[in-house]
């Protein structure tokens, strides 16, 4: 497995989960590697069920948020899905406020994220 500097990524069974590191998602370019290192998991290495682990993440720019449409679509190209966790509340606020959350998978933990994958 490649290493990756914007996030972390360990394996629950057939899903992969993969937590953001970045305390705050803002920058131009820490935005494209992010996107890159998980787009490399979904071409690369054929991942088909990814959880997105927001646990550490407490702020997320709006170019952030179109990398992660950019992603989702990117995962439903591959036959995969994309199911986004821990996500913290001023954080959904904004997915909400947004109608984001009608187009992610928003679970309330890893835990969840990884059953829903199974179920």
């Amino acid at each position: 497995m490649s290493t990756h500097r914007r996030i972390d990524v360990s394996a629950h069974g057939p899903v992969t989960v993969v937590q953001i590191v970045d305390k705050k998602i803002l920058d131009e370019s820490a935005i494209q590697e992010m996107g890159s290192e998980i787009l490399g998991l979904i071409e690369q290495e054929g991942r088909r069920s990814v959880a997105l682990d927001f646990s550490l993440v407490e702020y997320l720019s709006s170019a952030a948020l179109g990398k992660l449409i950019t992603l989702d679509r990117k995962m439903k190209g591959h036959q995969g899905r994309l199911s986004l966790c821990s996500i913290r509340p001023e954080i959904l606020e904004v997915f909400q406020i947004t109608k984001l959350n009608k187009v992610f998978d928003i679970r309330k933990d890893v835990a969840e994220a990884v059953a829903a994958f199974e179920a």
